[in-house]
């Protein structure tokens, strides 16, 4: 959890009047604050509408409270996605709808350098990388954009998003060094010339803040400069914003996600920012070493296959109430209130405008507490789950004279529908809500679902509704003195993530029932819904008045008015059809690695003779450079050849090597296996760089023939020691600690050793430069589509893992095809077993794209699930090629288990999804 540097007290005490482009060089027009002698700071009123591409321009300011937008109060909900973490840009409009139906108006995107550049000077914007595309897509599902192009971003990305080639230059990075600063100024002109087009500021898109890495005081001047010279004119944050910006961090589950997101509203906080919204795969070479696996949060609100889960309901909630709710855009601080039970912890806080107080009551016991809790003049009886929190509030207006006299449950919306005003309330199921109006005139309840009871006594209407496990329950509410009607929702969790308010031209509009709603167009007298189902599911819309017909994903909808003065459909919305995976059969298995035998034509490879290098770490004495980057080899696995001249009574190999988690080294000599080494498992992200040495002692045979071969022939060749090496990730801090062997030592002989070394070919022109590594086959095209391995072993299913004892590569390949309805969003994995005996790293390759690694030697033997993004997936009865890269060693039966696809989801709805370029092998 992060929150700005600055203190509640001083956070109040700046004026309130402080301009967001003083304070961070943003851009600023006087206009948007009170004139001169004006009393106060902007009142609280209607929030900003949607964002969009509109042509005019925008005046972004701030005072204590929050952002300022045309004048106007925004609370910004933002939540992290990172682009390059999908890669199939028709999903990335997926997600964002996903995100802004589930209460966000912006979304922070990260941009990691190294995707986007191979080499010094070079960049690359197409493809996965649009960034252009994506900010389109932003402004077309409405978004707000934060954007952080770093040049280091973190986020358990190699390096932190420095490029590979960085760690082989002179300079340190993230500081004033010229050297750095020099390639950093070339990636952010590069950004920024795509940026400046899709300035909310200038009418031309929707970024609205730009995020810095700036951790000195002289970087962040030099840069301000840098960004302004480059047409960047929207405010910028940086580590020393003095503004109140809420970060919170990965959360367990929604109980933690209340009390994080809870307390930072608490702590007058109205920049909220949620990591991570959508979490994502670290495909190919792109995961640091604290990212265990290719799945970047699994918390996620909204996880990789693009699946909403259960931490998701709380900042649906959240998210729609500072969105439609403005008396949460300014608070100050009330006077102190206490629960009369000690463990709950309260916060008191209220809108000087509006008269609206909220109180943010925490429960950091292990139990449930229930107490008493003064509130609007009364004590009234709340209970805080444990490890909990929850906001009350008092005084918020709902609409023709009536007002929140308090509640035991949280306010999710208030809105206005043509002549109606919906408020909708949620809790946690098998609660009862209690809920008292205040009401100037006598009113006339009806119940309109058998949960709801009422009674009206003294000006106060007293409502009681048991939360049901995925119910909402409505009473409507009128009185003679007013043609406005209130309607009144209360739900549970599960059932506020099926209440969707939206903005339209013509007014706001409420659907409840299907999975998702997308968007909403006003035709004349028709409401076109477009959205997901996943079960059947009834549809009830309150919508601006004159609307009397409903179409859903454009089939007509038969509905009629209900007594909640909605539109009902006759019949529920169609739920997703059941689907039916293949079985991945007709397997053909080939081995590899050449480059150990001692007749492999190494000739064309780099020679590993340098002295001197950039890295910190220190170049061993008397022994040339053997680190991978300093040769140009940055991502995946690199190949060593060492040729031993006068190696006739070597007995033992010590090689030191050094990778980042789960790195992995293999020896052989004159073809004859030494042996593997592995490295820890990194789960705990503690270290970044992990070193070891590999001793080999060499098997008496070998040693015997070393001899021979010398006695009979002294002149005869050398001995060739191979080694490969699974690098693995760079560490996000010491970007540039060594990667691949470091040094060589030998017992029983000093022989001269003249070193050769390989890696990755030329990065994937369309894959980038993390998809590929060293590895024989990636050099050769085996993880291609189009490849020709009709000559390879077929293999059995059945015969996963396989019992034969080899060190080395192993390479499976299958196709198959899928015939998922175009009108069906499915999201589908693929399945490989683990366990404690499987010594193996697998490599999986789909149609050509690297979706990652998983480690086989889990001790929990827990399997591990690659999420296949549609898009590179083919689901439209085309063939997808599927290829595994397997390095084993010859301890123990190596391989994963059998393959499989799984539904990891589907639902009825979802975006139009376009091929994503998969190049196959070009013909020889």
């Amino acid at each position: 959890m992060e929150l700005s540097r600055l203190s509640r007290r001083a956070f109040s005490a700046l004026a309130g009047t402080t301009v967001l482009g003083l304070a961070l060089g943003g851009s600023v027009n006087s206009q948007a604050l009170p004139r001169s002698g004006a009393r106060g700071p902007v009142p609280t009123g209607p929030p900003p509408g949607p964002p969009g591409a509109d042509g005019v321009r925008h005046r972004v300011a701030l005072d204590r409270y929050s952002l300022l937008v045309d004048g106007r109060r925004l609370a910004l909900w933002s939540g992290e996605m990172h682009p390059f973490r999908l890669p199939s840009p028709s999903l990335w409009r997926d997600v964002l709808q996903k995100m802004r139906a589930y209460g966000y108006n912006a979304v922070s995107a990260r941009l990691a350098w190294n995707q986007h550049s191979p080499a010094p000077g070079e960049y690359d914007f197409s493809g996965v990388r649009d960034l252009d595309l994506f900010l389109r897509t932003a402004v077309e599902t409405r978004m707000y954009v934060v954007l952080r192009p770093g040049p280091y971003i973190g986020a358990d990305v190699d390096a932190g998003g420095l490029p590979g080639w960085l760690t082989a230059t002179e300079g340190t990075a993230r500081t004033l060094d010229p050297a750095f600063l020099r390639h950093a100024d070339e990636w952010l002109s590069r950004v920024n010339a795509v940026a400046a087009r899709h300035q909310y500021t200038h009418g031309t898109g929707t970024v609205l803040l730009y995020q810095v890495d700036a951790p000195q005081r002289a970087r962040l001047t030099r840069l301000h400069d840098r960004l302004r010279a480059d047409g960047i004119d929207v405010p910028l944050l940086h580590a020393d914003t003095p503004v109140a910006w809420g970060e919170a961090e990965r959360t367990r589950d929604a109980a933690e996600a209340r009390r994080v997101h809870l307390d930072h509203l608490a702590h007058g906080v109205t920049l909220h920012n949620v990591h991570t919204a959508f979490g994502g795969t670290s495909w190919g070479w792109l995961p640091a070493p604290s990212a265990p696996t290719p799945t970047y949060d699994p918390t996620a609100a909204i996880d990789e296959a693009r699946r909403p889960t259960a931490g998701l309901a709380p900042l649906h909630q959240l998210g729609q109430l500072l969105r439609h709710v403005p008396d949460f855009t300014r608070l100050d601080e009330a006077p102190e209130v206490r629960a009369a039970d000690a463990r709950i912890k309260v916060r008191h806080l209220a809108n000087p405008d509006t008269g609206t107080h909220a109180y943010v009551a925490r429960n950091d016991s292990a139990t449930d507490v229930t107490s008493t809790l003064p509130m609007g003049g009364t004590d009234v009886e709340v209970t805080v789950p444990a490890r909990d929190a929850k906001l009350f509030a008092t005084g918020l207006h709902l609409g023709a004279g009536r007002k929140l006299a308090y509640a035991t449950v949280q306010p999710m919306l208030s809105l206005s529908v043509g002549r109606l005003d919906v408020a909708a309330f949620v809790g946690r199921a098998g609660e009862s809500a209690h809920l008292v109006l205040d009401c100037p005139h006598e009113p006339w309840p009806t119940r309109l679902d058998e949960e709801a009871a009422w009674a009206y006594d003294h000006g106060k209407l007293h409502i009681t509704v048991p939360l049901g496990k995925d119910r909402v329950t409505r009473l409507r509410v009128r009185s003679g003195e007013s043609d406005r009607t209130l309607i009144l929702l209360v739900a549970d969790d599960a059932a506020s993530l099926r209440l969707w308010p939206y903005e339209t031209p013509s007014g706001r509009v409420l659907v409840h029932g299907p999975a998702l709603l997308r968007d909403v167009a006003l035709d004349g007298a028709t409401i076109r819904l477009t959205g997901d189902t996943v079960e059947e599911r009834g549809l009830e819309v309150w919508a601006p008045r004159g609307i009397t017909h409903v179409t859903w994903n454009g089939e007509p909808v038969e509905a009629s008015v209900g007594r909640a003065q909605s539109l009902m459909a006759v019949w529920p919305l169609p739920g997703v059809p059941e689907l039916v995976l293949p079985a991945l059969d007709g397997w053909r298995r080939r081995t590899e690695n050449p480059e150990s035998g001692p007749g492999y034509d190494d000739s064309g490879w780099t020679v590993a003779d340098r002295r001197t290098s950039h890295s910190t770490t220190p170049v061993p004495d008397g022994q040339p450079v053997l680190f991978a980057d300093d040769y140009g080899f940055h991502y995946g696995d690199v190949w060593y050849r060492g040729r031993l001249t006068g190696a006739a009574d070597l007995e033992s190999v010590s090689l030191a090597y050094s990778t980042g988690a789960r790195g992995m080294l293999m020896a052989w000599l004159d073809g004859e296996p030494l042996g593997t080494h592995r490295m820890g498992r990194g789960d705990d992200g503690g270290e970044g760089t992990w070193t070891a040495t590999a001793a080999f002692r060499l098997p008496e045979e070998l040693r015997t023939a070393l001899r021979e071969k010398h006695r009979e022939n002294p002149d005869a060749g050398a001995a060739v020691l191979s080694v490969l090496v699974r690098r693995t990730q760079h560490d996000q801090d010491a970007y540039k600690a060594a990667r691949g062997l470091t040094s060589a030592a030998f017992e029983g002989a000093s022989p001269r050793v003249e070193w050769r070394i390989r890696g990755a070919a030329a990065p994937d022109p369309v894959r980038g430069p993390l998809n590929n590594g060293g590895l024989y086959g990636e050099r050769w095209g085996w993880h291609l589509p189009g490849y020709d391995d009709g000559g390879w072993e077929s293999v059995s299913p059945a015969s996963f893992p396989r019992e034969e004892r080899r060190q080395g590569v192993t390479w499976y390949r299958t196709t198959f095809r899928l015939d998922v309805p175009p009108d069906v969003d499915a999201s589908i994995g693929l399945v490989l077993d683990g366990g404690p005996d499987r010594d193996h790293r697998a490599q999986v390759f789909l149609n050509g794209w690297n979706m990652g690694e998983c480690a086989g030697d889990d001790p929990a033997g827990a399997p591990h699930t690659f999420v296949l993004p549609n898009g590179i997936l083919r689901t439209r009865a085309a063939a997808n090629t599927l290829a595994l890269a397997v390095l084993a060693g010859g301890e123990a039966a190596s391989g994963p288990g059998a393959p499989r696809l799984v539904l990891l989801g589907s639902a009825a709805g979802g975006v139009p999804v376009k091929p994503v370029a998969s190049p196959g092998r070009r013909r020889d």
